[in-house]
């Protein structure tokens, strides 16, 4: 009675749950955790070893899903907002820096090597990073690095949360002290943030498009992903002559083909894939799982919980130095660093609940998002969306 279609099945649903779950605990508990869990737990009792392979979700998520993902992040991004928010930009940059040099000069005295550079990209972003290093890792034959960077990106959301709220909070209470005493209060430039990071998250842009644009009768689903197609493997070809990572072509493109209007602002939405691309990519990582034996995962959760705080050290240091070089506020800057361990949609949700919880009116409430929500947005962009690819990028020469 097991057959591909039972296999396909059995890997949506590991997914669903995940999801549920994640639902039902506001993002508490993260998703990929909770898949990857019952996926572990399947695979140590009755799940087939090559489940995954047999649902044909491989080779699909490990090649197109990545290479048309990445193309797809540079679609997202808009350098006006970036620009707005220019300071986020430089904190999130100094913050990944602080959290990189500190986890690569410090963790191999306690770890071993290919351990930090298979798990630092994760730990700085999302599943396309970690995506990028298991299979590097695979790839050099380093079966435990592949599982150490599928395991910090499973995890690294338990660190991020409870900080960030703890920050959030801290920042929040600094924010509305001022703005009961009168000292501080809501501006036009905060509203017109707010509707910036709003139309940012939602993916729009009033960006003006240039004649490479496609008309839009002609612009089926099926051109816009043959589109992104056709960017990625520019991108792999310019990284096989250069030397540089195809992976961080394919993000420079993707907002270079955007900005040109070649490219549709969040082309895979747009062409109603994103779902099964990432469906691809989630499946893709976790088959890695069946190689993981109890006895390795035990093995693991000491180097990964030290990883994570010599990681986090550094950023949290770094984020300080840019509070005072920027003039901003510590605990926003730690807020905004800490969105590597995470990114979107959780930067929104954990902002929008704490502002929630502090605020006492609706008055308080919209005062705190228009002064939280922009630079937690663009956050969450800079450090997953943007800088975890381009470290990915670095590392997966470094095996």
């Amino acid at each position: 009675m097991y057959n591909f279609l039972l296999a396909f099945t059995v890997c949506g649903a590991a997914v669903i749950i995940g999801e549920l779950v994640s639902s039902w605990t506001k993002a508490w508990v993260p998703s990929v955790f909770v898949t990857a869990c019952l996926f572990l737990l399947g695979y140590w009792t009755v799940l087939p070893h090559d489940l995954i392979k047999d649902s044909y979700l491989i080779p699909f998520g490990g090649t197109i899903c990545v290479m048309v993902m990445i193309v797809h992040l540079g679609t997202i991004i808009s350098m006006k907002r970036l620009l707005e928010q220019w300071k986020t930009v430089v904190t999130c940059l100094l913050g990944l820096l602080g959290m990189c040099l500190a986890a690569f000069f410090i963790c191999p005295f306690f770890m071993d090597r290919t351990l930090v550079i298979a798990g630092l990209p994760p730990l700085t972003g999302g599943i396309v990073a970690a995506t990028m290093m298991q299979k590097a890792a695979m790839e050099a034959g380093l079966t435990v690095a592949a599982l150490f960077a599928i395991s910090m990106y499973c995890i690294q959301g338990f660190a991020g949360y409870p900080l960030t709220a703890f920050a959030l909070k801290k920042e929040s209470r600094r924010l509305l002290e001022g703005y009961r005493n009168g000292t501080l209060k809501a501006s036009e430039a905060d509203r017109e943030a707010m509707q910036n990071a709003i139309e940012l998250a939602a993916g729009g842009d009033n960006v003006k498009r240039l004649p490479l644009q496609v008309p839009e009768k002609y612009n089926s689903s099926i051109v816009i992903l043959t589109k992104l197609g056709l960017v990625a493997w520019v991108a792999s070809v310019i990284g096989k002559y250069t030397g540089v990572s195809g992976a961080i072509w394919a993000l420079i493109l993707g907002v270079i083909f955007c900005t040109l209007g070649f490219l549709d602002r969040d082309s895979l939405h747009k062409a109603n894939s994103f779902n099964i691309m990432m469906l691809g990519l989630i499946c893709f990582v976790f088959d890695g799982l069946k190689d993981m034996t109890p006895e390795l995962l035990f093995g693991m959760i000491g180097p990964m919980i030290g990883f994570i705080i010599v990681g986090v050290a550094g950023m949290t240091l770094f984020a300080f130095v840019a509070s005072k070089i920027l003039h901003r506020s510590f605990f926003l800057c730690f807020a905004n660093c800490l969105t590597a361990l995470y990114g979107f949609p959780f930067d929104q949700i954990i902002t929008d609940n704490t502002c929630k919880t502090v605020a006492k009116t609706r008055e308080e409430y919209d005062f705190l998002m228009g002064k939280l929500f922009p630079s937690m947005i663009v956050g969450g962009f800079v450090t997953v969306t943007i800088t975890s690819v381009f470290i990915a990028g670095i590392f997966v020469k470094m095996f």
